[in-house]
């Protein structure tokens, strides 16, 4: 009865729909025994279990975090997820494509960033005098090094350092002994090199001299040019002399700058060799190619060693005219053979000629070589010091399609025969509307050929001058000391013996730096310096006076800093808009910005003047943002009755819709070196105005 039962389970599951259960499988010795007909032994059926018809339907798959790929593509497929892919697939192309356009458009309205020489002040140094290291009473480079501190503070972003090559020391060392060394004086290679990266490491840049025209007498390759060696034969301008019992006739009637022929017999040639300044000083022969090519090599000797670029000074007389004409003398009516002086005559053969232009140019190619990389470019400045032709002077600049000088230096500010406001505006303005268009102008008030700013034009105008020096566009070079308002010493103090040392120049007198209160005013640690300090080191020093907050030093770092703080001044518009005999008025401002600077610069008298009378549309009051008097800064000012005292100056600033560069009564008295527009929606410049 059971096993009837057990029979017709099977059959009734079956019947209502029941599954068959194979999760087992069994082995093939199951199966055999299974199938083996001989066996009398039942099989055991599998299992039939009854399930309901809903459970059979296959479960909803949802998609879930770590699909795999299979399960995945099955999904994608599906329309809610393809068009949401292609949406955002479009959507991030776009955005792609707009970032790029966005970024190029930037880019292509973009004005050029300032380069590394136009963004700060030059810093010049004669190391003679600037500290020494090892107690021998002269400056080193050794000791630069050590007050590198003081130039960082000075926001100072390059220094210059004068001649320092291996030298008899003539002419404040511009007649090279040995353009491959440095003169014992001042240190050694390992020196330079250590004082190179300790600039760098402060990320400063260091730019040095050259003076291509000429070399020391005690140069190698004038003793073998004055024995006719080889090549160095002609590297040096030769000529008969006449004889004539006993005294020498010069081949011309040149006459060299520090007066006298510029000739000089030499007894082991048996010639005369020509020389544009001291006779202890050859000029060289860039008539021949061979002296050129060797400028060309200490050029890359020392940008390989890692200088930021040169000044290039006595440019102007590399090349003389080859047919030894007599020059014409200014006065006709005066005698010939009573010419000694180098401003009797007009240096029609001795100066500026032509190929002299493409001789610079060739070194700018050279320095090029070493300027490819992103943040190394090397920069050149040039001597063209032509005082009484101001196109002259331009074409160191080179012209629209081939580079030469960065720019020429400007002496304008030094050359001045006096003071006042008017003297400062047409020097400024001789300059501005003389300098070819998207060049770079400089000024300075202070070099190692003339006398200490607070000696020539006296010292109460020493930080009026400092503020025009660091408000006007371009680049501003200050001579060491200039920053505190150091003076000259007086003549008298300089011993026999040191003038002596150098009888190529008359010396500006300008003493060591003044670095503190102390015996020899810090200079030196050692007995004596090799110039006496000035006796007014006690008060003006920089320790004293970095403890002052109404110094020449504080003006100077405080307008340094405004300069690289403060767009407009930085690289704005400048617009004169007053000048007399007392005061110079001009104004700082930039396209996009609302805020102006006007420079208020008393050169001469107490003066009271009306601007608002001047420009109409200026505000009733304006803010000093800086005066040479630090008590005022904050003050509001009357733009009707701007009061300054003498050597007074003020930085006004104040806000304006209509700038003064937009205004048809003064657009020719405004410059722009480098154009630059501020966007204060996207805080950026940009080039299209």
């Amino acid at each position: 009865m059971v096993e009837e039962e057990a029979k017709s389970l099977p059959m009734e599951l079956s019947e209502k729909g029941g599954v068959e259960n194979n999760g087992f499988v069994q082995n093939e010795a199951f199966d055999d025994k299974e199938t083996n007909p001989s066996t009398q032994e039942e099989v055991p059926k599998a299992c039939i279990v009854d399930v309901d018809a809903a459970a059979r339907e296959e479960p909803v798959l949802k998609p879930y975090a770590g699909m795999p790929k299979e399960v995945l593509l099955k999904f994608s497929s599906q329309a809610q997820y393809r068009v949401t892919r292609e949406i955002l697939f479009w959507l991030i192309t776009a955005t792609a494509v707009l970032l790029v356009c966005t970024t190029i458009a930037i880019i292509a309205v973009s004005p050029k960033c300032l380069d590394w020489w136009q963004a700060g002040p030059i810093y010049q140094i004669y190391p003679r005098s600037f500290k020494d290291s090892n107690m021998d009473g002269n400056g080193d480079l050794k000791g630069i090094q050590e007050k590198l501190d003081h130039i960082v503070y000075l926001n100072i972003k390059t220094i210059w350092i004068t001649s320092f090559y291996k030298s008899p020391l003539k002419d404040l060392g511009y007649g090279a002994e040995d353009f491959y060394d440095i003169d014992p004086m001042f240190g050694s290679m390992s020196d330079f090199e250590s004082l190179l990266a300790a600039i760098h490491d402060r990320g400063l840049k260091v730019i040095m001299d050259l003076i291509p025209n000429h070399t020391s007498d005690k140069h190698q390759w004038f003793q073998l040019s004055r024995n006719r060696t080889g090549k160095y034969t002609d590297y040096y301008i030769w000529q008969d002399c006449g004889q004539d019992a006993g005294s020498i006739t010069p081949p011309n009637n040149w006459v060299s700058v520090y007066g006298d022929s510029s000739w000089q017999f030499d007894d082991v040639r048996k010639q005369c060799y020509f020389h544009q300044f001291g006779k202890e000083q050859p000029d060289l022969n860039f008539h021949n190619l061979a002296v050129q090519q060797e400028i060309h090599d200490i050029i890359k000797f020392w940008l390989s060693k890692g200088i930021d670029g040169f000044s290039f000074s006595a440019v102007k007389y590399l090349l003389e005219a080859k047919h030894l004409r007599d020059e014409p003398l200014v006065n006709k009516s005066q005698n010939p053979e009573n010419i000694t002086a180098y401003s009797q005559l007009y240096h029609d053969y001795t100066t500026t000629q032509a190929g002299m232009h493409d001789i610079i140019r060739s070194f700018r190619h050279t320095m090029n070589q070493f300027s490819s990389e992103p943040g190394q470019y090397r920069f050149m400045g040039s001597d063209g010091d032509e005082k009484e032709d101001m196109g002259a002077t331009m074409m160191y600049y080179g012209t629209t399609f081939v580079q030469e000088a960065d720019f020429p230096f400007n002496f304008n500010l030094i050359n001045m025969k006096n003071l006042s406001g008017n003297s400062i505006f047409e020097a400024v303005n001789l300059w501005m509307t003389n300098m070819p268009a998207g060049k770079w102008p400089n000024w300075a008030v202070g070099s190692p050929n003339a006398a200490r700013l607070s000696s020539r034009i006296g010292k109460e105008y020493v930080n009026v001058m400092n503020m025009l020096l660091l408000t006007l566009p371009g680049t501003p070079v200050t001579y060491y000391g200039e920053e505190i308002g150091m003076e000259n010493i007086a003549s008298e103090s300089v011993s026999e013996e040191r003038k002596s040392s150098d009888p190529v120049v008359t010396f500006p007198e300008k003493s060591p730096m003044q670095w503190d209160g102390k015996v020899n005013a810090g200079f030196t640690e050692g007995n004596s310096s090799w110039l006496p300090v000035n006796p007014d080191y006690q008060s003006v020093n920089v320790e004293i006076q970095m403890t002052w907050s109404n110094s020449t030093l504080h003006l100077y770092r405080e307008l340094t800093s405004l300069r690289n703080n403060e767009l407009p001044i930085h690289r704005g518009w400048m617009c004169y808009i007053w000048n007399d005999s007392n005061v110079f008025v001009y104004v700082r401002e930039l396209d996009g910005l609302d805020t102006v600077f006007l420079m208020v610069l008393n050169f001469g008298q107490e003066s009271t003047i009306d601007l608002k009378d001047v420009v109409p549309n200026l505000p009733p009051k304006a803010t000093i943002r800086l005066s040479t008097n630090f008590s005022n800064a904050g003050a509001a000012v009357n733009t009707k009755q701007i009061k300054t005292e003498m050597g007074e100056g003020l930085i006004l600033e104040y806000k304006t819709a209509k700038p003064v560069h937009t205004m048809k009564a003064f657009q020719r008295n405004c410059f722009v070196a480098e154009k630059a527009c501020y966007s204060s929606a996207f805080n950026l410049l940009y080039a299209t105005c």
